[in-house]
């Protein structure tokens, strides 16, 4: 059962999403330049090859994610993205240790699959499942917005609100509230409450433009 609490942070998102993408917002990417970015596994300021004409492609970027580099706390993030076949992508939100990503922080998975998973478009990886895939056909421009906002981070898809995690309620290492096991072998509410964000490169082109983020203090 959600608690009030999180009802209240949820509208909060909601009610940002519809002041619109330049109320508060700021760009950290636009399309023309890799400014502001890193590689995860050295700091190296993103290679301008990285930069294409349909926006921020990840791969073949010499990282595991391409991160912005500076941390961010309580945000929303807003942007673009579009999918080549077999793509494997997601991102990743306050990442405590950039040579450490996947222990360190959480990933919003964004695939190419269908399904509605514990690894599908929208899934906090492994950890919630998306309530529905709201995700369009191959090849076509996808709009995200991730909202995170103390315990709570939240996912709206073109629109959907498909997926939400309180992270206080994941108190036991390797396990989630209903008591089934998940891959992580810490306790995800002692994750850091603060770290980078970045796109995720595995393997397959994929495109990212529009990036927008508005700190919520």
């Amino acid at each position: 059962m959600r608690s009030k609490t999180m009802a209240g942070l949820l509208g909060l998102a909601l009610a940002a999403g519809a002041l619109g993408a330049d109320d508060g917002f700021r760009t950290i990417f636009d399309g023309t330049s890799g400014a502001g970015w890193i590689t995860n596994t050295d700091k190296k300021p993103l290679a301008q090859a990285n930069v294409q004409a349909d926006g921020l492609n990840p791969h073949g970027s010499g990282g595991y994610i391409v991160v912005h580099d500076q941390p961010h706390g309580n945000f929303v993030l807003d942007f673009d993205y579009k999918l080549t076949q077999g793509c494997n992508s997601g991102v990743f939100v306050r990442v405590g240790d950039l040579k450490n990503p996947v222990f360190t922080g959480l990933e919003i998975a964004i695939d190419d699959t269908k399904g509605a998973g514990l690894h599908d478009t929208g899934a906090v990886y492994d950890l919630v499942a998306p309530r529905v895939n709201a995700q369009k056909p191959l090849g076509e421009w996808n709009h995200m917005t991730i909202t995170a906002q103390g315990p709570i981070i939240e996912v709206v898809l073109n629109g959907v609100t498909v997926s939400n995690i309180d992270v206080d309620q994941f108190d036991e290492p390797g396990k989630r509230p209903d008591g089934s096991e998940h891959k992580f072998k810490v306790a995800i509410k002692d994750l850091p409450r603060s770290g980078y964000l970045g796109f995720q490169d595995h393997g397959k082109d994929c495109w990212y433009k529009n990036v927008k983020i508005k700190d919520l203090n």
